[in-house]
């Protein structure tokens, strides 16, 4: 019976948490199924769950895709081609710049040109993101004086003051010399010293950004710096990385590098959490620079070829260049990664920077997928990134997550579940919770008012109180009718008080005995039970009984015996992990009724009695303790059976069959038991068998009333 608690809301209150008893009865018929605990959690998960008022949570499949959706939308919405066009612009904003400033009115002049090539060939920005171009040359127009890696520059040319028209005019020149394409001007101007500091600033930023893109996350510290760097710190940089791609180039050809002194030698060159093997070292290096290689595999094969020419460009160093290419192919060639190519299908330009960041955005909804599909198999919750996932869907999609990771932790607090070393187990509490589920599918299948009301909320030892009253004699339960016994009282003594009261005064309810009734249920585990789908339901009707029996008559006894080759108890809280036997054949209905017999002699009142649930007949029987097994069974598998039936009948116990297929031999069979033990026959499907058993024990039990 469900308990509420009612108090003042302070905030602390979850109005979007799922009772215990809610995610128990979610999993109940996943239990009673196949008992794996672990398998209906992690389908509950799975599939996840909506509660009342709005409570719940999303399962796996909801939330991989919404991570799928989120993905679609960023395809459907960007187009990468552009982005090689943008920084082609930037570099031209930074040109025209830098002609302005040596000649106003030429620069002018070739702003107007600049604008009508413009309608033609250079693509629209109008809806760029924040952080397009545009903004970018005003961030470099604005100019930040005080960066490092420009003071040196600035010192060249801040110092020379106004200079002649023939200077300007070799400027000019050199401007109008520069090659056509994007990596020879950038080449030619990496040593140009500029007249206009913003176009210097401009330039520097630009050739920055594309080196931390270049190098990707592995070398972006390092990458932001080298703009001041010392020579000898850009030739320590150089020598680590011909030292690593040398290490790498070891690895291929089975050799065994020295990681060890690497490590020692450059160390610090790797954060404060330094990679412990080479292989980790790879790992991570392929890892941070997945963006850019995925932004390379989405792009066509001219555009890729482009983009990665510009990059280099960026490096004045062309020995750096080369090591970093080099790099990029060594981890390639080690890496097991898969690097993911994107099909962007949108109308709407993006930047690299923008770029990407999309790039970071799909892989990590590519890795959380992966994740959240590998709970259940070899991972768990703990392993899926919920601060990618917050980042993805926002803090929604990581509340969903912490609830799923909290599902163990409620039904623990609950007591249903506990933890065994690594597993998790039904307790006792969480057993009779499926037992109560099953029962309340049974009854919910009969029809209103056909057998009378079942659920109560009254306990008793063994009587049962009724609405008639009788004097109390000695020796009578004393259930006593306080109203009645007073007023017998006032009745003899007449007004007044205190009200003195005598033993004949006493006034008790009449009980009525409740037979004992002490019960074995045999359930066949042969295999042609769990093929057809039969012990599903005779599991669900064990559970039932054994939660009816608990409520409704706690002085009866229940005892449950699986049978197949061999017949052994089952203990109340193994029925749920109870399986029918695949690997051993065999129905020896004699062993279980012997263990019956055995279990059935310790009580010595009341009804005993056997419910056996099968699906076929007899095919083996035990000789000195060993099965043999017979189909179709031998004359002697039958003798042996039949006999033991006869035993039961002159011990007093009655065995009720349940037969779950209706072949005439088995018919035949099945009346031969009847006939010997004068028990009851029963044909169900394993729809009904629930309903034929539960309501027979209800019809059953006998009273007789105290007089």
């Amino acid at each position: 019976m469900k308990s509420y608690r009612y108090s003042m809301w302070d905030g602390t209150q979850d109005l979007s948490a799922v009772d215990a008893d809610d995610l128990m009865d979610a999993m109940a018929d996943e239990l009673m199924s196949h008992g794996d605990l672990n398998q209906a959690l992690r389908n509950l998960m799975r599939r996840g769950m909506r509660g009342n008022m709005g409570s719940g949570f999303e399962g796996i499949r909801e939330l991989m895709e919404r991570l799928k959706q989120q993905s679609r939308e960023r395809l459907e919405r960007y187009n990468l081609a552009s982005l090689i066009d943008e920084l082609k612009q930037r570099l031209e904003d930074i040109l025209q710049m830098e002609r302005t400033a040596l000649d106003p009115q030429a620069g002018q002049q070739g702003s107007a040109a600049q604008e009508g090539e413009a309608g033609t060939d250079a693509p629209e920005h109008a809806g760029e993101p924040a952080d397009a171009a545009g903004q970018q040359g005003q961030r470099g127009a604005q100019g930040q004086q005080g960066q490092p890696g420009q003071q040196g520059q600035q010192g060249q040319q801040g110092q020379r003051g106004p200079l002649g028209a023939g200077d300007r005019q070799q400027r000019m020149q050199f401007l109008d010399g520069l090659p056509p394409d994007f990596a020879g001007r950038v080449k030619e101007l990496n040593d140009y010293a500029f007249f206009d500091p913003q176009a210097q600033q401009a330039f520097d930023e630009l050739m920055d950004m594309l080196k931390q893109q270049a190098m990707g996350n592995m070398f972006r510290d390092m990458a932001q710096r080298m703009a001041s760097m010392t020579p000898e710190d850009l030739q320590r940089l150089k020598e680590m990385l011909a030292d690593l791609n040398h290490m790498m180039e070891q690895q291929v050809w089975g050799e065994q590098p020295d990681f060890a002194g690497f490590m020692q030698k450059y160390g610090d060159m790797f954060g404060p959490n330094p990679p412990q093997n080479l292989e980790q070292l790879v790992q991570q290096l392929a890892s941070q620079i997945a963006q850019m290689q995925s932004l390379f595999n989405s792009l066509p094969e001219a555009l890729r070829q482009e983009l990665q020419e510009m990059l280099s460009a960026a490096f004045a160093d062309e020995e750096l260049a080369a090591e970093l290419a080099e790099l990029q192919a060594n981890l390639d060639f080690l890496s097991s990664d898969e690097r993911r190519s994107y099909e962007f299908s949108g109308a709407e330009g993006v930047p690299l920077e923008q770029a990407m960041r999309l790039m970071d955005e799909l892989q990590k909804a590519d890795q959380l997928q992966e994740q959240l599909a590998n709970v259940g198999r070899q991972g768990s919750l703990q392993d899926v990134d919920a601060e990618a996932l917050e980042q993805i869907l926002g803090p929604e999609g990581r509340q969903e997550l912490e609830k799923l990771r909290d599902l163990e932790r409620r039904l623990e607090a609950a007591g249903y579940l506990k933890r065994k070393g690594d597993r998790l187990e039904l307790t006792p509490k969480g057993v009779r919770k499926i037992g109560q589920k099953a029962l309340n599918d049974i009854f919910s299948r009969l029809k209103m008012g056909r057998y009378g009301g079942h659920r109560t909320d009254r306990r008793g030892v063994g009587v049962e109180a009724t609405h008639d009253t009788k004097l109390y004699e000695y020796g009578d339960p004393f259930n006593i009718d306080l109203q009645h016994s007073v007023m017998n009282a006032v009745r003899r003594h007449g007004q007044g008080t205190p009200v003195r009261m005598q033993p004949e005064d006493f006034e008790v309810f009449r009980t009525e005995n409740l037979n004992q009734c002490s019960t074995v249920l045999m359930l066949d585990q042969s295999r042609s039970m769990g093929l057809n789908g039969c012990f599903e339901a005779a599991k669900k009707v064990a559970l039932a009984l054994h939660s009816l029996i608990k409520m409704e008559y706690p002085r009866d006894r229940l005892y449950v015996i699986g049978f197949s080759e061999y017949a052994h108890e089952l203990q109340h809280e193994d029925i749920p992990s109870s399986s029918w036997g695949s690997y051993y054949p065999g129905t020896n209905m004699q062993h279980a009724l012997m263990i019956a017999r055995r279990l059935l002699s310790k009580q010595r009142y009341g009804t005993r009695q056997v419910l056996m649930i099968t699906d076929g007949e007899p095919t083996a029987h035990l000789e000195q303790g060993i099965a043999y097994f017979n189909y179709p069974p031998s004359w002697r598998t039958i003798e042996q059976t039949l006999l033991e039936v006869k035993r039961c009948t002159r011990e007093d116990i009655i065995i009720n069959t349940f037969m779950m297929e209706q072949d005439p031999y088995l018919m035949r069979f099945v009346q031969e038991i009847t006939r010997l033990n004068r028990g009851r026959a029963f044909y169900s499907s394993p729809g009904h068998l629930g309903e034929y058993i539960v309501t027979d024990y209800i019809n059953n039990k006998r009273r007789k009333r105290i007089a």
